[in-house]
């Protein structure tokens, strides 16, 4: 099992910044891919962006690519996701999520965190 709490989000004006954190119990952390997932209203979840165990793989959703950062720092058992020059269509839900391997499938994810919102006003 893997406990997951993100934190971070909020209310922010298109063009600034917000860095979600989240934090990892349970079982040995670097044993597990992360990803970042999204939700908003009406809308399926959508991937945002991963990063393998050890760090040196990371994806992202071609709406975030070169706004968005995935990082983690295992020995706080924390991944991290950095949000540079936000937008109105950024406003979402936003979950981490543990996998086994590295993937942008929401399906392979076993442990999620109950999510953080984001709202990006104009």
């Amino acid at each position: 099992q893997v406990q997951l709490i993100e934190s971070g989000g909020g209310l922010v004006q298109a063009g600034d910044s917000l860095r979600l954190s989240c934090a990892a119990s349970g079982r040995t952390f670097t044993s597990y891919a992360m990803g970042w997932f999204r939700q908003a209203p009406g809308k399926e979840r959508e991937f945002v962006a991963g990063i393998s165990w050890h760090g040196s793989r990371t994806g992202y959703a071609d709406a975030v690519k070169g706004r968005f950062t995935i990082s983690r720092d295992n020995a706080k058992n924390t991944v991290y996701l950095q949000m540079n020059s936000l937008k109105p269509e950024d406003t979402a839900l936003y979950y981490c999520a543990a996998s086994s391997l590295y993937t942008t499938q929401h399906t392979q994810y076993a442990y999620w965190g109950q999510g953080t919102q984001v709202t990006v006003s104009s």
